[in-house]
């Protein structure tokens, strides 16, 4: 698979932690140029610095993207530096409220969740696609969530962005099925992350809340974010190179139970 990357460029939002650092780290191990993106700049400095201390050529570049100027100039930074965009790994999201009913759930933080989880996502496919259509093709691959697939109590808004996330890759897979634009997503069960242990914090108690998330799942423990990040670049490879709107469950069974 190192291969398909060498001298590609790949970009990751949400690239500071977590599964967006594991699949930076691994873009990069595979030959990869990497555009790390993120909001927290001391964080996403320090991956890019990994990366180039591991004999890659990674930057930071900071972005948020609930705001589409972010966004723009992202894509315009990546262009600028590396002149292409082979692979992008949209991940940038947020959980909102947890452990509340829907009638519960803040209006303004339904707002500021699908700002990033959905609307930002829909931008940052605007412009990886425009440039990766200047170039020849790409792959895309986009964070959903195996609660884009079923529901789960007290996370309606963060159910509902997986969902339609879901529902966009499939479409943006059909509007450049003959473009050489692939677009997929994973579907993460649970992963050793922070955004985990606060989901364990807000349903608790905490210890209680993880072994019954572990229960959930038929391998009997969370998957790792190097794990996640693997199937990422699986589907950015040329492996998959006849998949395309496709949504792969990494979720340790449990979606089959």
């Amino acid at each position: 698979m190192a291969s398909d990357f060498a001298g590609k460029v790949a970009l990751v939002t949400g690239g500071t932690s977590g599964i967006g650092r594991a699949a930076a780290l691994a873009f990069a191990r595979a030959g990869a140029r990497v555009v790390v993106a993120g909001r927290r700049r001391v964080e996403g400095e320090a991956v890019a610095a990994e990366i180039t201390a591991a004999g890659g050529e990674g930057i930071f570049v900071v972005c948020d993207v609930a705001h589409a100027g972010d966004v723009a100039a992202l894509v315009a930074a990546t262009l600028e530096r590396f002149g292409r965009l082979d692979c992008a790994f949209n991940n940038a999201g947020i959980e909102g409220v947890l452990g509340k009913p829907l009638h519960e759930q803040p209006l303004d933080e339904f707002d500021a969740l699908m700002a990033v989880n959905l609307r930002g996502l829909f931008v940052c496919l605007q412009h990886e696609i425009a440039a990766m259509l200047t170039s020849g093709g790409g792959a895309i691959v986009n964070t959903a969530s195996i609660l884009g697939q079923v529901g789960f109590p007290g996370s309606a808004p963060y159910v509902a962005s997986k969902h339609a996330i879901i529902g966009l890759t499939r479409t943006a897979a059909l509007d450049y099925a003959t473009s050489g634009i692939r677009v997929n997503a994973i579907c993460p069960g649970g992963v050793e992350t922070a955004m985990l242990d606060r989901l364990a914090q807000a349903l608790g108690p905490a210890d209680l809340v993880r072994q019954q998330l572990i229960a959930l799942h038929p391998m009997a423990r969370l998957s790792r974010p190097d794990e996640i990040a693997a199937s990422v670049l699986y589907l950015c490879s040329t492996a998959a190179s006849a998949i395309t709107g496709h949504a792969l469950a990494v979720d340790g069974g449990y979606l089959a139970r």
